[in-house]
């Protein structure tokens, strides 16, 4: 099998590449610590490091996937953002989570606005939805931030209830 080259994707202070060993502590941190209930967590540094590799897994499988956020002027990561449709999903979605300290400056905007354009200028992806948990306030505020509208919700067997938000194309907007 040949490995995918993950596509880097520049916006005005972040870049969005692939995963790198030294992004893992910070990940790990992120995935063992209470914010990461969203996403079922907490999870221990095994499962941390599963989920880590599982970042390119996913881009081999699937075409696309998530990138690690960085800061671009140090390359420090600030958080996980991207394209995701795993197994039990009902299609794909743009997925987003900031490590901790990375909340308040619009990075997850400015990452999922430039993960956004790539699945539909790049892809050329008719549809885009993300799947936001009932109590998660910021993720849904960064939904409705990024122009999505909640439309019907979702039902995951280990997530419970979702809403649903469905992303304009830019054309749209």
């Amino acid at each position: 099998m040949t490995r995918m080259t993950i596509p880097r994707v520049q916006s005005e202070r972040l870049t969005l590449r692939a995963p790198i060993p030294s992004d893992f502590d910070t990940f790990a941190a992120f995935r063992g610590g209470a914010r990461s209930v969203y996403v079922g967590g907490p999870f221990d540094r095994i499962t941390a490091f599963n989920q880590f590799c599982a970042l390119w897994g996913h881009w081999d499988m699937r075409g696309f996937g998530r990138w690690i956020v960085a800061e671009t002027a140090t390359d420090t990561p600030v958080g996980v953002v991207g394209l995701f449709h795993p197994e039990d999903w009902p299609e794909p979605e743009l997925a987003w989570s900031m490590f901790d300290g990375s909340e308040g400056k619009g990075y997850a905007f400015e990452a999922a606005q430039a993960a956004k354009a790539h699945a539909f200028d790049d892809l050329n992806w008719d549809r885009l939805v993300s799947f936001v948990s009932y109590n998660n306030i910021r993720s849904i505020a960064l939904a409705e931030r990024l122009g999505a509208e909640r439309t019907r919700g979702f039902t995951h067997p280990t997530y419970g209830q979702l809403h649903c938000y469905v992303h304009p194309k830019p054309e749209a907007v």
